[in-house]
């Protein structure tokens, strides 16, 4: 089968090659997927430059999201047969024509979407859920502060939080961006490169939790920004991973500092993660209240300049590779 390579390794967009490679069989518990579209993230961007190697046991290809057809199914699975539509969230192998994966983590995919749309949502629905609604705790009323709020996790916290009842005050660079987050359903849309950021979102009433995918440089307007009682959760951190706060601040505005990543879970927790993502989220897909924002494809051959196309940042939403 085809897959993309890293050559030497690691390095620069360029790096990425296609190959061959024998085809992968599923092992008990899992199925193979026929790939027809994987979406592209930033951690396959830290991964290719050798900052994130792939998890003990997963598949050192690129990928972690992926939506086709299954056409193999391994010993003790039970839900799917070969020909079912879905779509899946892996440790890695999405840039190949048949990836295999944890049967549990598989999800199907929803009424009315094409492939590029399914590809587009586990990564971002899977992390959004278990960062806002889990470990931030967003309830119906609240105000969510996202952060770099037309990237692909951004576009989809801004409609999953407005599902939920919730207000979105949005960040973003740009007034291109900052309309494009008004448009994608953000109560209070701010362009961070405009004025007095913190000022602007006090002005809108402060957050209850904090979707942060910046870090350093927002670590005291993060602290600034929050309600009494707010969350502070961390997915990322561009700026940089190290900064200084007043934990006596954090103490008397009674602040949770948490954050996580998703692909070093165990595969017990990605299971269940999965069939939460399935009764709440899927049906906020299946309503349209909840879509996949895709801002372009790439064949697969094209693996390069998709990279080259999510590192620019110029985007919103997602980037998707289409075999």
């Amino acid at each position: 089968m085809r897959v993309i390579k890293i050559e030497g390794g690691k390095g620069p967009a360029e790096a990425l090659r296609l190959a061959e490679r024998p085809l992968p069989e599923p092992a008990p518990g899992e199925i193979r997927i026929h790939v027809r579209a994987a979406g592209v993230n930033r951690p396959d961007i830290v991964q290719r430059l050798g900052l994130y190697p792939a998890p003990p046991g997963a598949s050192d290809i690129l990928g972690l999201e992926v939506a086709g057809e299954v056409d193999a199914v391994g010993d003790g699975v039970t839900r799917w047969r070969v020909g079912d539509r879905v779509c899946a969230l892996l440790g890695g192998g999405g840039y190949a024509d048949c990836a295999v994966v944890d049967a549990r983590h598989v999800l199907p995919v929803p009424t009315d979407l094409d492939f590029v749309q399914a590809a587009a949502l586990p990564e971002t629905a899977f992390t959004v859920f278990a960062n806002v609604f889990e470990g931030g705790g967003l309830k119906a009323g609240e105000t969510l502060l996202i952060h770099g709020a037309t990237s692909g996790i951004g576009v989809m916290a801004i409609q999953m939080a407005k599902a939920a009842g919730a207000r979105v005050i949005a960040t973003s660079r740009g007034a291109a961006k900052t309309e494009a987050a008004r448009a994608l359903g953000a109560d209070v849309s701010l362009d961070a490169t405009d004025g007095d950021l913190l000022a602007a979102i006090k002005a809108a009433g402060g957050a209850d939790v904090v979707l942060d995918m910046v870090g350093a440089a927002y670590a005291e307007l993060n602290l600034n920004a929050l309600k009494p009682g707010g969350r502070w959760v961390v997915i990322a951190t561009l700026t940089g991973a190290l900064a200084q706060i007043d934990l006596m601040r954090v103490m008397l505005k009674r602040i949770v500092l948490t954050g996580s990543t998703l692909r070093s879970r165990p595969a017990d927790e990605k299971a269940r993660l999965a069939a939460a993502v399935e009764q709440t989220v899927w049906p906020w897909v299946a309503s349209g209240h909840v879509s996949a924002q895709v801002a372009a494809t790439f064949p697969l051959a094209q693996a390069a300049a998709a990279h080259q196309r999510l590192e620019a940042g110029d985007h919103v939403g997602k980037i998707v590779l289409t075999l």
